[in-house]
C-alpha cells in the first residue's frame, strides 16, 4: 500500500509541476508583452525564477515547505506586477506610471494556474487540505486588496472569477487523479498478485507432473519387474536399475533438477558436465540388461541443450520401455537423425500395436511421459500404430 501511495504522489507531483511551470512561463511572456518596461521586468524576473524553482520541487517530497513557497512567491510576483502597472514602483525603478500597459492576464495566470497548481498535491490528507484552504483564502484576499480600488470594477471580477475557476478545477483534478491512480495502482497490484499466484500454481503443477512422469518411468517400472520376479532380467541389471531409481528419488527429495535417465553416474564422474554420448549410451546400457534387443541406427550422439536433452532421452526411454512391456516382442529399432534445426528419433517395433486414440486420459506412459514431456520442452511426438500392425513413434526436438 505504501508503494502504491508513493507512485500516486509522484504522478500527482508531475502533473502539478507541469501545470505550474507552463502557467508561470506564459504569465511572464504576457508580462513582457503587456508591460515591457525593463525596470518592472527587472524586479519581477527574480520572483518568477524563484517561483519556477519552487514549482520544480513541488510534489517531489512530502514536505509542505514547497507548496507554501509556491503560494508566497506567486502572490509576491502578482503584487509586483500589479504595483508596477499602477506606477507604485516608479520611485524604485525610475519609470512613469503612464508607461504601464495591461498586465491583468499575467496576474490571472499566476493566481489561477501557477499558484493554484498546489491544489493538485494538497488533497491527499486532512492536514494538506487545511493548508489548501488557507492558501486559497490568502490568494483571494490578495486579489481583493490589489484590485478593489481599480476604476473598472470588471477587472476585480475577472481576476477573482479566474482564480476561483483555476483553484476549483485543479483541486477537483487533483482529487480525481488521486482516487483514480489509487484504484488503478490497486488493480495493477491485484493483477500482479494473481499473475504470481497463477505462475506459482503452474510451476507447482509442472513439478508435480514431472515427478509423476519420472516415478512412472523408473521406480514403477522397477517395481513391475520385481512383481514379475524379474523374468528375463539379470540380477546385475535389476541392481543397477534400482540404484539409478534411488538416485532419482534422492534428487526429487532435494528438489534438484533431474539428470538424464541413467546418466547420473556418468555426470557425477564428469563433475556435473552434460556428456551427450554418455547420456545416450546410458539408455542403450539400460535396455541391454532388461531383455530388449535394440538395434541402433543413425547418429551416435545427440546434441541438444540440457533441458531438451533430458526430455528427449526420457521420452525415448519410455518408448523403449513400452516396447518391452506391452508390444509382445523382444526387439526394437531406434534410428536417430539430426540436421541444423532438429533432432529426430524413430522407435519401431513389430509387436501387437495399439489404438492411440483409445489410450485412457489417466495413463501417464503415453500422454505424459512421451507426448506431454516433449511438448513442454518445445518438441513433438507422433505415434503411428494399429492393433496387430506394430508401432512407430517419431520424436522431434528443435535444437
Amino acid at each position: 500500500m505504501e508503494r502504491i501511495q508513493k507512485q500516486r504522489d509522484r504522478l500527482l507531483g508531475i502533473a502539478a509541476r507541469l501545470i505550474g511551470l507552463v502557467s508561470t512561463g506564459t504569465s511572464f511572456v504576457l508580462l513582457v508583452l503587456g508591460d515591457g518596461r525593463p525596470g518592472v521586468l527587472l524586479v519581477a524576473l527574480p520572483l518568477y525564477a524563484l517561483l519556477a524553482l519552487a514549482l520544480v520541487r513541488l510534489g517531489a517530497t512530502k514536505t509542505l515547505g514547497w507548496p507554501i513557497a509556491v503560494v508566497l512567491l506567486g502572490l509576491a510576483a502578482a503584487v509586483v506586477v500589479r504595483l508596477g502597472a499602477l506606477g507604485a514602483l516608479d520611485g524604485l525603478i525610475g519609470v512613469r506610471a503612464d508607461d504601464a500597459r495591461g498586465t491583468v492576464d499575467a496576474v490571472r495566470l499566476l493566481v489561477a494556474g501557477a499558484i493554484a497548481a498546489v491544489g493538485v498535491v494538497l488533497t491527499m490528507s486532512l492536514g494538506r487540505m487545511i493548508l489548501l484552504l488557507g492558501a486559497f483564502a490568502l490568494t483571494m484576499i490578495t486579489i481583493v486588496a490589489l484590485y478593489a480600488g481599480d476604476p473598472d470594477p470588471a477587472v476585480l471580477r475577472l481576476v477573482a472569477v479566474s482564480a476561483l475557476a483555476g483553484w476549483f478545477g485543479l483541486v477537483v483534478t487533483g482529487a480525481v487523479l488521486s482516487a483514480g491512480l489509487l484504484r488503478a495502482a490497486r488493480r495493477v497490484s491485484s493483477i500482479g498478485r494473481a499473475h504470481r499466484s497463477e505462475r506459482q500454481a503452474s510451476e507447482t503443477e509442472a513439478q508435480r507432473r514431472q515427478g509423476a512422469r519420472l516415478l512412472h518411468d523408473t521406480v514403477l517400472a522397477t517395481l513391475t519387474l520385481l512383481a514379475h520376479s524379474g523374468v528375463g532380467v539379470s540380477r546385475t541389471a535389476l541392481r543397477r536399475q534400482a540404484g539409478d531409481d534411488a538416485r532419482l528419488l534422492r534428487q526429487l527429495r532435494l528438489s534438484a533438477s533431474p539428470l538424464s535417465v541413467g546418466s547420473a553416474g556418468a555426470e557425477e564422474q564428469a563433475g556435473g558436465t552434460n556428456v551427450k554420448s554418455d547420456s545416450l549410451e546410458a539408455v542403450r546400457t539400460r535396455f541391454e540388461g532388461l531383455g530388449l534387443d535394440v538395434s541402433w541406427h543413425g547418429a551416435g550422439t545427440i546434441s541438444l541443450r540440457p533441458d531438451r536433452l533430458d526430455a528427449f532421452l526420457l521420452a525415448l526411454t519410455e518408448c523403449l520401455e513400452n516396447v518391452r512391456r506391452h508390444s509382445g516382442v523382444s526387439e526394437a529399432h531406434v534410428t536417430i537423425t539430426d540436421d541444423d534445426a532438429t533432432v529426430r528419433a524413430l522407435v519401431t517395433d513389430n509387436g501387437v500395436g495399439f489404438e492411440p486414440a483409445a489410450v485412457p486420459a489417466g495413463k501417464l506412459g503415453y500422454r505424459e511421459s512421451i507426448v506431454g514431456r516433449l511438448e513442454e520442452a518445445g518438441g513433438t511426438a507422433r505415434v503411428f500404430s494399429a492393433q496387430g500392425s506394430g508401432t512407430t513413434v517419431v520424436l522431434e526436438m528443435p535444437r
